[in-house]
């Protein structure tokens, strides 16, 4: 069986935390990738940025549905939400629009288990780690690549 090792990108394009988004979009657009890992001063893996990203710092704020009873406001949905939102349309850097804590793998993982990740967690991008370190990364394109050869 094909595991991540067999599949995954050696030669990892990633960034910095303070790298600007302007800079990522250029980035991913130029090396045509859906997403990069993002790495600490120390070479860590910290958070992955995404295509996904750039797009929600495009779209439009949702204002949470509110109802009034007798002078009290009443939040149907989250406010903070919507602050979460507004933060990262006013992002300026890949640390306040990338999505913390990112789910990685082993390049022991096999093929069946990363196709298993990227479906049921909606993961275009996955980092592999080996000894704490970034070994590669599989994109959703890799996994398409295994099924032609």
């Amino acid at each position: 069986m094909l595991t991540a090792r067999d599949i995954m990108t050696r030669n990892v394009i990633s960034v910095q935390k303070d790298t600007p988004v302007a800079e990522l979009a250029r980035i991913l657009t130029s090396n045509h990738i859906s997403g990069v890992p993002v790495l600490d001063d120390s070479g860590k893996v910290i958070a992955v940025a995404t295509e996904s990203d750039l797009i929600d710092q495009s779209k439009k704020l949702h204002i949470p549905t509110v109802i009034t009873i007798l002078d009290s406001v009443f939040y149907l949905e989250n406010p903070d939400k919507m602050e979460a939102e507004m933060k990262k349309m006013a992002a300026t850097s890949v640390a306040e629009i990338c999505s913390a804590t990112p789910k990685t793998i082993s390049p022991e993982t096999g093929l069946d288990e990363i196709a298993t990740i990227m479906a049921e967690d909606n993961i275009h991008t996955l980092p592999v780690i080996e000894n704490d370190r970034l070994a590669g990364i599989i994109g959703k394109k890799d996994i398409i690549k295994t099924l032609i050869s």
